[in-house]
């Protein structure tokens, strides 16, 4: 079935009206603090280095940009991330939004996750709901998600 028939079918569809919305308004984004979170599995040299079957999340600071990749997955090729870092944790690319003023700032912290996971139950439940309040606490406002 084409999008333009699915398009055609839901057209006349109300919409659910909510009472209330979970949903803020947000900061404008030349006033938001943006963190990135990945997938990569990075880390720096002096964290514990991400295991199989590791749910968890590592704390990645902006500076020192001493960053370990550790991501062991045979369908992942790691030059682009030899190459330049930012393939895979866009650092500078936000450092130069901020300094252009398109963002209020980057922020200090950022998270890693090992993204080669089979079962993301603990994810979902667990590590990705406590890095969400970590951040949140960091008084982040936007999020840059870098699927790997």
């Amino acid at each position: 079935m084409a999008d333009s028939d699915v398009k055609a079918m839901t057209a006349n569809l109300d919409g659910v009206e909510f009472e209330e919305t979970a949903f803020t308004t947000p900061v404008p984004l030349n006033e938001a603090k943006v963190a990135i979170v990945t997938s990569a599995s990075l880390h720096h040299p002096e964290d514990e280095d991400f295991s199989p079957m590791d749910t968890g999340y590592r704390v990645l600071k902006s500076q020192p940009r001493d960053y370990v990749m550790g991501h062991w997955s045979p369908n992942f090729d790691a030059t682009g991330f030899a190459l330049d870092i930012n393939t895979v944790f866009p650092i500078d690319r936000l450092d130069e939004l901020a300094a252009q003023g398109t963002i209020g700032s980057v922020a200090d912290e950022h998270l890693a996750y090992a993204g080669n996971q089979f079962d993301l139950s603990a994810i979902r439940m667990d590590s990705g709901p406590a890095g969400a309040k970590f951040l949140k606490e960091q008084d982040v406002d936007i999020v840059i998600l870098t699927p790997v």
